[in-house]
Parts: structure tokens; C-alpha cells; sequence
């Protein structure tokens, strides 16, 4: 642990502040329907998407409606993509040739974007066309992440009406949500990322001769674009196999540093936009105190955990004690460093996005315990584009609910009665992640094909296994790269993972959005519990901590913390 390492975070923070109160505020407006500065360039485009598109930008939708349109427009997509997979070798843009992806694969890959999981069970550049790339792939990555943001500005609208039969239009919030919000960033972003040598084109991979004399293929192709969008909308899927540690998707730290940024930015900001459309700022910035305190603790233990040397190597001798001194340094890019490395691992898994720029299963025991954990609350510290947001409020509701428990009162939310309904929903949202991933690791565990699929024995592949199944549930997208996610059992299994923890969790979320719209809003009283003190902050951060402690503590026994016990005594896996 360094100096140069606590500096990037202090850095990292600071810049992320400085951002997402302009960015939090812009969105508002957006969503709102108030005028933005992109008006006079974008509303003629928007107007005649509606058009093209027979889209009513005036009518409001319940929340049933807006299910049915949110439902339906994912399944469309879905079939899109999935044909594009199967057909690419009939399409254009495949300079190399590939053939159409196996079903099973196509399957997985296009719930997997669907979803905005992007989870990869191949290797991207010799498996994707160009085509497939841009118009399955990439497009994917700014329709799931604009259904995001949708979602639950739908959500904060349910908070913020007042007797309303109506949530929004979901054709008008997700189109927005790529208009005004999304392309515009990713543009600029991927034009910075190409300043830094992230590639950009469509010519055929370069052949090269090597100073032994053999050849080599050197895949390229329209990466920064791809690479802005899958940071942004927090998809994670990269263009190569390696992820964000090719040096053609982030060559240098300054590109490193951009990247994470993208991942945080929309999620954090969110959290200004919540307080601006409830008329409660103070309520948005604990909902994000509570974000960044956890997010603070996961950092702090990943990076103190990757710092420390391996303690079967550590004393052996003055070489080994030496190269050991930085830490872990397995599977980690030497141009990032432990610090870099940490920073990204903890902010990838916090927010649904999964790319990463070093490799998670190389990480020691408590180092890939936190980073599943991250994904394990539910990724809503700060969390996907949108669904961070809206997975956090479902806590915020039970946390009043306990509150009012507490107090012996009826509990309330920004003026709301939160009634048995309201808790059901709730209820139904976290109980459902957690089924999915315990049930499908178990049969895993239980199954030849399951095993067949991880590359190490023990707690290691356990966790593998479970990293897997939360990862997908969890729309995050990352892996225990040990694992081969590419066999029927996982392909399938995994792409029904991903659908349930999407649109299972959303169903009930836009049910609570709806019954809080016909709520009346009744005046505070000296029994209401603010939800814009620290006071919130410290219970908001103690429910989630002891759902996530006593739903998954005792499968982390059995992987990371008993592999982190049986390493000091010296076994391995």
C-alpha cells in the first residue's frame, strides 16, 4: 500500500464528485422535459424518431403498461441479436471469415446483452464479425443501458407524483436516455480514447512477421467505440478477450483512469437526479453517502488484500522476498499496478459493468471474496446505469419500513406511507436474487457437467462456480476466468440466470413504482423518520450489509474464507 495508490483513489473520487452534480442536474431537466443546451440539435431528432416510430410522446403510461413495452422491447432485441449470432456468415463486414455462432453460445451472448450483463463465453476476436460487433453487440450495449436509466427514472417518478395513475412512457424515457444522455458522452469519450491508441477501423486483421520468424495475428477493428458505450452504459463486454487489460482497449493510465470514470459517472449522478425530482437533495446525497461508504470499505480491503505477499513465498529467500514486497502482482497489468488494478476490480463489481483490467481469479482469497461480495449486494453501490439506483431504493423502502418498526408507526418515505403492498414488492425483489444464484450453484456443484466446467478443486472452484451464477444474476458480467462458461450446461443455464435477475427483479420494482404513484403525500410529523440525515445513511448501510451477510455467508465460508484459512496452512487448489 503507497502513497501513489491512496493519491489515484483520493483523485479518483474527487474528479467523480466534481462531475455528477452538473451531469445529475442535466438528467433531471431531461426527464423532466425541461429544455437542455442539446435542444436545438436533438428535439428535431427525437420528434422524428416518434414519428418513424407511431410514438405518442404525450401519453403516460401505468405501471403495467410500462412493463408490458419495457418487456417486450428487451424480447425483440433479444431475437435480433440472436439471429445476427447465428446468420454472420451471410451478413457483410466479416473481413476474417467467421461462421455463425453455435446456438447454445448465440443463446447465452444474446441474453447476456440483453441484459446489459455482457458476460463472454468466447473469445470476442475470433468469434464476432465486425457486424456483429457493431450492430448486435455495441447497439445492444446503449438499448439495455438506456432501459436501465428508464427504469428507474420510472421508479423516482412513482416517489415524486402524488396520486398518479401514470409512471411515464418507456418509449420516450429510453429514448431519451440515448439521445440526450448517452451518445452524446459516448462520442466524446471515444474520441478521447482514440487520442490514447485505442484502434478504431474495419480492416482485415494484420498479419505480422515476428523476430523468430513465425506469424502472428493482430486482431483490430472498431474498438473505442465500442469500448466508450461498454464503459458508459456499464456493460463490461469487451471487444477483446482480454478485456480492458489489451492495450488496444486501454493503453495507457490516463485511458485507465477515463474508463473507470465512464463506469461511476451515470450511477452517481443519479443520485442528484433522485434528489432534484423528489424536491429532497439532501435524501439523494445519503442515498450516495451510503454508496460511497461501502464503496470506500470494499476498496480498502481489495487493496489491502492484493498488497500483502503470498505467505507460502514470502521469507523464502532475498529474491523471492523481494519480488513479493509490491504484493500480489498475479494476474495483474504491470502499467496499473496493484493500486490501478484494485480500484478497477472493486469498481467494476460495485457497478453492474464487469469489464476488468486484471483477473479476478487470480486475486487472493479475501481480495476475489470482496469483489464477489460487491456483486452479492446486489450491485447498488452506485451499481449499473439505472439499476444501481433503483436497486437501492427497494433497501431505502425496507429501511423505513424498519424504521417505523422501530417507532411503532406507520413507516413513510418522502411523505408516502409504505404499506404491506409496497413491502411485498420489496420483498419479492431481494428474495428472488438470491434464490436464483443459491439454487443454480448448488445443482452445479451437484452435476459432472457443472465441474466439468471449473479448472480448479475445493473452496477455489466453488467460488468459481458461485462467482459465475452471482455475476450473471447480478448483470454484472465478470468471471473467476478459471472457469469454462462455454458448454451447454453454463451457456444455457447462465442465460437464464441473466433474464431472471433482469427482468424478474424489475416486474415487481415498477409494481411498487405504480402503487407509490397513487399515494397522496402527507405532511412530516415529529414520528417521521428523515431520510436525508446520516442517521439514514448508518441504517440504510447496516440493512444491506446484514441482508447480503446472512444470504450468502454461508456459501463464502465454504469458498474464499475457507481457502484464504487453508492457505495459511499451507493448501493449495
Amino acid at each position: 500500500m503507497t502513497a501513489n495508490g491512496w493519491l489515484q483513489f483520493l483523485l479518483y473520487f474527487a474528479v467523480l464528485v466534481l462531475l455528477m452534480r452538473p451531469l445529475g442536474i442535466y438528467m433531471a431537466r431531461v426527464f423532466e422535459g425541461q429544455r437542455t443546451f442539446l435542444d436545438p440539435v436533438l428535439k428535431p431528432v427525437e420528434r422524428l424518431l416518434y414519428r418513424l416510430f407511431g410514438v405518442n410522446s404525450d401519453e403516460q403510461m401505468n405501471w403495467r403498461e410500462y412493463t408490458m413495452a419495457m418487456l417486450l422491447f428487451s424480447f425483440v432485441s433479444l431475437v435480433l441479436t440472436y439471429v445476427i449470432e447465428r446468420a454472420q456468415h451471410f451478413l457483410p463486414w466479416n473481413p476474417q471469415g467467421f461462421p455463425g455462432v453455435t446456438p447454445a453460445l448465440a443463446w447465452n451472448t444474446a441474453a447476456s446483452f440483453t441484459t446489459n450483463t455482457n458476460w463472454q463465453s468466447y473469445v470476442p476476436e475470433v468469434t464476432m464479425s465486425y457486424l456483429t460487433q457493431m450492430a448486435g453487440l455495441a447497439y445492444h450495449n446503449f438499448l439495455s443501458a438506456a432501459v436501465g436509466i428508464a427504469v428507474a427514472i420510472a421508479l423516482v417518478r412513482g416517489v415524486a407524483r402524488q396520486q398518479a395513475n401514470t409512471i411515464g412512457n418507456f418509449w420516450v424515457d429510453s429514448t431519451r436516455s440515448i439521445l440526450y444522455v448517452l451518445l452524446p458522452i459516448s462520442v466524446i469519450l471515444a474520441l478521447v480514447l482514440v487520442s490514447q491508441g485505442v484502434v478504431q477501423n474495419l480492416k482485415p486483421y494484420t498479419q505480422a512477421q515476428t523476430l523468430e520468424h513465425a506469424t502472428q495475428i493482430i486482431a483490430q477493428g472498431p474498438v473505442a467505440s465500442q469500448e466508450a458505450i461498454k464503459m458508459l452504459g456499464t456493460n463490461g463486454g469487451g471487444f477483446f478477450n482480454t478485456n480492458s487489460a489489451h492495450p488496444f482497449e486501454n493503453p495507457t493510465p490516463f485511458s485507465n483512469f477515463l474508463e473507470i470514470m465512464a463506469i461511476f459517472i451515470i450511477p452517481a449522478a443519479l443520485t442528484v437526479t433522485l434528489g432534484r425530482m423528489t424536491k429532497s437533495p439532501g435524501h439523494g446525497w445519503a442515498v450516495f453517502a451510503c454508496m460511497t461508504l461501502l464503496f470506500a470499505v470494499a476498496l480498502v480491503t481489495v487493496y489491502w488484500a492484493e498488497s500483502q505477499p503470498h505467505p507460502l513465498l514470502h521469507g523464502v529467500d532475498q529474491r523471492t522476498t523481494a519480488l513479493q514486497a509490491g504484493g500480489n502482482q498475479e494476474g495483474k497489468d504491470v502499467r496499473f499496478g496493484i493500486a490501478g488494478s484494485a480500484l478497477f476490480a472493486t469498481v467494476t463489481t460495485d457497478a453492474s459493468c464487469g469489464a476488468v483490467n486484471s483477473m479476478h481469479d487470480s486475486f487472493t482469497p479475501l481480495g476475489g471474496m470482496v469483489v464477489l461480495s460487491n456483486i452479492m449486494l446486489g450491485e447498488i453501490v452506485f451499481g449499473g446505469v439505472g439499476s444501481g439506483l433503483y436497486g437501492m431504493l427497494i433497501y431505502v423502502v425496507l429501511s423505513v419500513f424498519i424504521a417505523g418498526l422501530m417507532v411503532g408507526r406507520t413507516p413513510e418515505y418522502l411523505g408516502k406511507k409504505i404499506e404491506a403492498y409496497d413491502v411485498k414488492m420489496a420483498m419479492l425483489y431481494v428474495l428472488i436474487f438470491p434464490l436464483v444464484i443459491l439454487v443454480l450453484t448448488a445443482a452445479s456443484v451437484l452435476t459432472s457437467a457443472g465441474l466439468n466446467g471449473i479448472s480448479n478443486p475445493g473452496p477455489h472452484g466453488l467460488t468459481q462456480i458461485l462467482y459465475a451464477f452471482t455475476s450473471a444474476a447480478g448483470n454484472n458480467g465478470s468471471a473467476f476466468a478459471g472457469i469454462n462458461g462455454n458448454t451447454n450446461w453454463y451457456n444455457i443455464g447462465l442465460g437464464f440466470t441473466m433474464l431472471a435477475g433482469r427482468f424478474l427483479m424489475m416486474v415487481p420494482m415498477l409494481g411498487l413504482a405504480g402503487n407509490l404513484a397513487l399515494k397522496k403525500s402527507v405532511p412530516p410529523s415529529p414520528g417521521t423518520f428523515p431520510v436525508n440525515s446520516s442517521l439514514f445513511t448508518i441504517l440504510l448501510t447496516g440493512v444491506i450489509l446484514i441482508v447480503g451477510a446472512l444470504t450468502f455467508f454461508p456459501a463464502l465460508s465454504l469458498g474464499p474464507i475457507l481457502e484464504h484459512l487453508l492457505l495459511h496452512h499451507a493448501v493449495l487448489f
